[in-house]
């Protein structure tokens, strides 16, 4: 008789060790930090900038709406405003849930509401990171060459020279796994149908709708007027980004040089993606206070503008998110785990057939 192994203990101490790094990390930050003062640059705010904040984000979103809806646009054109409602929907819902659900779930919104499937609207939203990604990139050198900081030991300098550089040949290298991709799909004796048509029929068939449909959603507007238009929508949309802070810091009296807004946002970018692998809670508001502190801006102040535009960001999605999701008559129920894992796996099924 075999006895199976145990399964292994789940490592709940993980998320504890997020929350303990996450706050030594901010009191280390904060070290020089005098409350008094943040009490009065705080009654100091001005209440135009701070108004400023939001309309930014909002903005930034109806940009990447827009910017979604040409590359949409050899599908099936859709309006811009409902676009943006599946956008901040999706925001919501991935503060709910995480693990990229917040992408599944507003690509769902629409594959519904639009009759496409959902492979295909995911495939469309992989484009839109691809650019945005490539823009991103571009961003660094910018970063490096056009701001001077303290920087001892070259390490800040360095990681951002290695970050930039494997950003953008990861993302070139996915854009042209997607066009072979795309090619291996449409041909009938490309590799990718020859591995499907190798699996049993119970498989292959289901497996190979599910493929055709996302390679359906692989697509690039013929207009070249589109195609321009998506990567400058992509370089609008990291302005408005960076634009964030400025308005937060015009709040406080801080006015930094222009490309040192483009310095905050690549930092802040490549320290948000490692703060989520790594599980660290608060990465952004720790990385937020630690690049403005080397930009020369006392803590107090930098505390503020984090916090403003934290708090804008998540008062923003979770007022519009909401309301999108009570327009398009959804339940948040169903989004719940492990019920709205089921609903949606029963969806992406539906969806490829």
């Amino acid at each position: 008789m075999t006895v199976a192994a145990p399964a292994p203990p789940r490592r709940r101490w993980l998320p504890w060790a997020g929350a303990l790094i996450g706050l030594a990390s901010l009191m280390w930050v904060l070290r020089r930090f005098d409350i008094d003062r943040f009490l009065t640059t705080l009654a100091d705010a001005d209440l135009f900038y701070l108004a400023l904040v939001p309309a930014s984000l909002i903005t930034e979103q109806l940009v990447r709406a827009w910017k979604w809806r040409q590359i949409l646009s050899p599908l099936k054109l859709i309006s811009t405003l409902r676009l943006f409602g599946a956008v901040m929907a999706g925001y919501l819902i991935a503060s709910l849930i995480p693990f990229g659900f917040g992408t599944i779930a507003r690509s769902w919104i629409i594959a519904q509401s639009d009759q496409l499937k959902l492979p295909t609207v995911l495939a469309t939203v992989g484009l839109d990171r691809i650019t945005d990604g490539v823009v991103f990139a571009c961003f660094v050198p910018v970063a490096l060459f056009a701001v001077a900081f303290a920087d001892p030991t070259g390490g800040i300098r360095t990681g951002l020279v290695w970050s930039g550089a494997g950003s953008m040949v990861l993302f070139v290298l996915v854009g042209c796994a997607l066009w072979a991709y795309k090619r291996g799909m449409l041909s009938q004796h490309g590799m990718v149908a020859r591995l499907i048509k190798r699996l049993p029929a119970r498989l292959s068939q289901p497996i190979s709708r599910l493929a055709m449909s996302f390679s359906d959603g692989i697509v690039w507007p013929n207009n070249r007027w589109r195609g321009i238009a998506i990567m400058l929508a992509s370089l609008a949309i990291k302005l408005l980004a960076a634009s964030h802070f400025l308005w937060a810091g015009l709040a406080f009296g801080v006015l930094l040089a222009p490309a040192q807004y483009v310095f905050i946002l690549v930092f802040l970018g490549f320290l948000i993606i490692l703060g989520h692998f790594a599980r660290i809670a608060g990465s952004f508001i720790i990385g937020g206070i630690f690049v403005l502190g080397l930009m020369d801006v006392p803590n107090e102040q930098a505390l503020a503008m984090v916090l403003v535009v934290e708090a804008a960001n998540l008062l923003s999605v979770a007022a519009i998110g909401a309301l999108s999701i009570w327009w398009q008559g959804i339940a948040l129920a169903e989004f719940r785990v492990p019920q709205g894992v089921v609903n949606v796996r029963a969806n992406v099924k539906s969806n490829a057939a």
